[in-house]
């Protein structure tokens, strides 16, 4: 609320797979819903599971998220979830950079990922990083975007990642 509201027009799903996310919480508060993903096949399933709902996504984009280039001042939230440990810092913080362009006024970009206690820690079953919640904080400033809050998913085990989630624009 107030004169920072983020609007309700248009967010675009990160690595949005089958579009889970999509369907359960970004469709149900914007009129429109972009989806990038790297595989084909996903896409071309979240078509399917969408349903009627379906009608309402602008556009499909296949791409990795290194060469995704968002359009300028299009959406009102930038979602990426569970994706970031499948990019370099570089590709990470280019990524944030060219998102923040993408961004309406009092729009939002919002992180949902697993944070490493401390450090780096590399997962070589499916060739991802997971961070440390410091690190990602500084990829993000060095990105030039601040963050306006963060918040530690609860009632999961102590012994597998934390789960943050981290607004910023």
């Amino acid at each position: 609320d107030g004169p920072h509201k983020t609007g309700t027009s248009c967010a675009l799903d990160c690595g949005a797979g089958i579009g889970r996310i999509t369907k359960r919480l970004l469709l149900p508060l914007f009129k429109t819903v972009d989806m990038v993903d790297v595989t084909d096949e996903f896409l071309s399933k979240a078509k399917g599971y969408l349903g009627e709902d379906g009608k309402r996504i602008g556009e499909y984009f296949c791409c990795g998220l290194q060469d995704f280039v968002p359009e300028d001042n299009r959406y009102d939230v930038i979602w990426i979830q569970w994706v970031i440990g499948h990019l370099t810092d570089s590709h990470l913080v280019d990524y944030l950079k060219r998102c923040k362009a993408g961004l309406r006024p009092n729009g939002l970009i919002i992180i949902k990922d697993n944070m490493a206690q401390e450090g780096v820690i590399m997962d070589e079953v499916d060739s991802s990083i997971c961070r440390d919640l410091d690190l990602v904080r500084r990829l993000i400033r060095q990105a030039g975007l601040c963050v306006l809050a963060q918040e530690r998913q609860e009632n999961f085990p102590e012994e597998i990642y934390h789960v943050y989630s981290i607004a910023m624009r």
